[in-house]
Parts: structure tokens; C-alpha cells; sequence
């Protein structure tokens, strides 16, 4: 859902912009022209396309979600928040966690084998690797489901796909180390072939989960390529900024949101760092402005992201009101 003033849209603007891209004279005939040969991560998107399905299989999933977080009440908003990493990091909190039960894991699985096979690493080794892994991993999965939470569209159907892969992943891995301890069978095949299957199935996972952050954006900063002003440009009148009222303002190239408060005029980002949502057709209590998309809150005086999804703060803006006229410039450098 991309902010209409990031840059023109529509299918003459593309069209032009084409053309003028390719050295093509606009007012020559166009020609269509398609790969010979469909790539590989094309076909996979073309297939989940196709998986209508997964629509009602992902509303169940993040209703549920939903509903769990709902049950908690102010308390289960906290947890969100700290699940998101919006407080304790300013970051995603999920990428951070995942890294840890692949390591544990495959660590777990290679001890396996080698004291099978060589008999030089106690069975045990791999036992305490699974149970690391099982142990981060569902931190792993709090986290993802909660960020599973916001996503649409084809995003969802990937996240869906990655969210069962990495489950089933987890219960192997949970009835290996199950095997090993409860029924005695420490170093047989049957709990290292049940775990090197949950890993192999991980791996797979986590390509679907990497597709998701570095193709489709999501849970990524949304404003990491914006370029704003340096020095103070000019935005418009005072007058037009009545107390208490958000606008739209252009702040060289940048939609800025802008609202006066207590006299005095703040200035943030407008495209929410979440997901690209025009946070000037938010909700505003105080001086605390919601994401009509996602419900994520930044702060209108300096761009703290107060709650999620959101985890990156917006970039705040310094104000000047000099002979009546009002202009902007960022508050600190964004790259």
C-alpha cells in the first residue's frame, strides 16, 4: 500500500517514464516484448498467486493472533510492543532472534552424525543443541507470528508459507529431542533423521523468510532511501497552520505531516516507517499521531515510534517561523 506522494503513479506516468529510461521516442509505436523463460522465484510467486486458499487459511491465522494479544488487554499490548522490538530495540525483534535456533540446531544435527559415526562426541551433544534451538526458536516464533500479524496481499502468503515451515520445523525438532529423552533412543537414527528433516525444512523456511524482508519490505524502515532537506525550505504560510491541525506539506521532495501544538509548529516525516502509510490521515490525540494503516504511534514532537508495529522512529524535522512563513529542514542527517 504505497503513499501516493512518494512519487506519481498511474499507467501514462510508468509508460513515459519507460520510454525515457530505454532511449525510446514516446511517439513511436510500442512493441511488447516478455523473458523467454520465466525465473525461478517468479514461478514460486506465480504458484502462491495462485493458492486463493491462502487467503482464509492467513485471516484464521492472524485473527487468531489477534484474538490471543485481544484476550490480554493492556498487558498483551505490551507484549506486542516488546515482541515488535518498537522499546526494547528500535528494531525488529524477530531477525534478531532467528539466527539463534539455525545455529543451536545445526550444531545439534552435526554432533549427531559425528557421534554416531565416529563415536567422539557424546550423544548428548546433540541433544543439548535441540534443546537450545527449541528454546530460542520459540521466541522465534512469537516474534514472527506477531509480525505475521500485519501483513496482506501476496506478503501474507509468503508469511503464511514461512510461518508453517518454521512451525512444523520446530515441532520435528521438539519430537526428536521427545524420542531421544522419553523413549531412550539417544544416538539412533530415528530422532537424528527427525532432526536433520526439521533442519533441512528450517533452511527451507528461512529463504521464504528472507524473501519477505528483502523482496517484499516487510518489517523493514520504509524511509531508509528518503532524501530530505538539508537547509530550510519553505512549506507555506503560518497562518495556515491552525493549532492542533495536521497538514500535508512538501518538504523539498519529502511528504512532511506538520501540526501545531501549544503554539508551536512540529514537524515529522509523513510516509510511516512501518509500511508506508500517510500518517496525515491518522488519528491525532495529544500530540501523538496514529498510522491509519497498522496502527503504529509516533510522536508529533520529535518522531518516537510509541508503540508497533512500527520499530524505526520518524524522522523529525526543525521548524522556523520566520516574516510568516513557515520552513522546514531535518533535524539530523537521514544517510
Amino acid at each position: 500500500m504505497p503513499h501516493p506522494g512518494l512519487q506519481p503513479t498511474g499507467t501514462a506516468h510508468q509508460q513515459k517514464k519507460g520510454d525515457l529510461m530505454a532511449g525510446i521516442d514516446p511517439g513511436r509505436e510500442a512493441t511488447e516484448s516478455q523473458p523467454q523463460r520465466r525465473l525461478r522465484s517468479h514461478r514460486l510467486d506465480d504458484w502462491l498467486r495462485r493458492q486463493d486458499w491462502m487467503e482464509g487459511a492467513a485471516g484464521a491465522v492472524q485473527s487468531a493472533v489477534g484474538a490471543v494479544y485481544g484476550a490480554l488487554g493492556a498487558p498483551g499490548r505490551g507484549l506486542k510492543n516488546l515482541l515488535y522490538g518498537t522499546k526494547a530495540l528500535g528494531h525488529p525483534l524477530h531477525p534478531t532472534i532467528t539466527d539463534l535456533p539455525m545455529g543451536a540446531w545445526t550444531a545439534g544435527v552435526v554432533a549427531d552424525y559425528v557421534g554416531r559415526v565416529t563415536h567422539l562426541v557424546p550423544p548428548q551433544a546433540g541433544d543439548i543443541g535441540l534443546a537450545v534451538g527449541i528454546v530460542a526458536a520459540l521466541g522465534a516464533v512469537a516474534t514472527g507470528y506477531t509480525d505475521f500479524y500485519n501483513t496482506y496481499g501476496q506478503e501474507r502468503r509468503y508469511g503464511l508459507t514461512h510461518a508453517v515451515v518454521m512451525t512444523t520445523s520446530t515441532l520435528l525438532m521438539v519430537v526428536s529431542l521427545g524420542v531421544r529423552w522419553l523413549a531412550g533412543e539417544e544416538g539412533s537414527w530415528l530422532p537424528i533423521g527427525l532432526a536433520t528433516v526439521g533442519l533441512l525444512l528450517a533452511f527451507g523456511g528461512a529463504y521464504f523468510g528472507g524473501h519477505l524482508t528483502f523482496a517484499l519490505g516487510t518489517m523493514v524502515n520504509h524511509l531508509a532511501f528518503v532524501e530530505g532537506p538539508k537547509d530550510y525550505v519553505e512549506v507555506g504560510p503560518a497562518a495556515d497552520f491552525g493549532e492542533g491541525t495536521m497538514h500535508l506539506v512538501d518538504a523539498g521532495g519529502m511528504p512532511a505531516l506538520l501540526a501545531r501544538l501549544d503554539g508551536r509548529i512540529y514537524g515529522i516525516a509523513d510516509v510511516c516507517s512501518h509500511a508506508g502509510g500517510p500518517l496525515h490521515e491518522g488519528k491525532r490525540e495529544g500530540d501523538v499521531v496514529t498510522c491509519p494503516w497498522h496502527g503504529s504511534r509516533f510522536c508529533l514532537r520529535n518522531g518516537r515510534a510509541l508503540s508497533g508495529p512500527a520499530t524505526f522512529d520518524q524522522p523529525a524535522l526543525d521548524v522556523r517561523e520566520q516574516d510568516g512563513i513557515v520552513k522546514v529542514k531535518l533535524n539530523r542527517p537521514l544517510h
